[in-house]
């Protein structure tokens, strides 16, 4: 074994711009998700930018599951897709089994957003532009994943 292999598992794909693309748009997203969990928590209105909509959206019932802030769990699900990138160039399983972590993890985030956002027109009637951001960080980062994927299946 080369002293190479011995110090790093990272495979020559973690070191593709993909990879640094999807790290960047987690932490877009995590940054994202703090300032709407700040803005729950102090329920600031003054923070909110644009039409009010934000403020409709965060004072809504639809921004908690049971105590939990909705913008927690998103906080969350970015911080998990960082961790795993992390880790990903430190150990074997994560060398070998990250972009499929990380697809799985952006496919729910995209699916609840999906849901929310739905919420948000029908339901609720107002937009807040911080969490459609959201969706659309979260919504980068599975399309990055499905490519990681596709690439890492086709030089396997």
């Amino acid at each position: 074994m080369t002293p190479r292999a011995k110090r790093s598992p990272t495979p020559r794909a973690n070191r593709q711009p993909l990879y640094w693309a999807s790290v960047a748009v987690a932490l877009l997203g995590a940054a994202d998700s703090l300032y709407l969990l700040i803005l729950k928590l102090s329920g600031a209105a003054s923070m909110c930018l644009g039409s009010g909509g934000c403020a409709t959206v965060n004072a809504s019932p639809y921004s908690r599951i049971g105590a939990v802030p909705v913008s927690l769990i998103g906080l969350l699900g970015y911080l998990a897709i960082l961790g795993v990138h992390f880790l990903e160039r430190r150990t074997l399983f994560f060398s070998e089994n990250g972009p499929l972590l990380i697809f799985g993890m952006a496919l729910t985030g995209v699916i609840f957003s999906a849901y929310l956002t739905w919420v948000e027109f029908a339901i609720i009637g107002s937009f807040c532009p911080f969490c459609v951001a959201s969706a659309i960080f979260i919504t980068i980062n599975f399309v990055i994943a499905i490519i990681r994927l596709a690439k890492q299946f086709g030089s396997s």
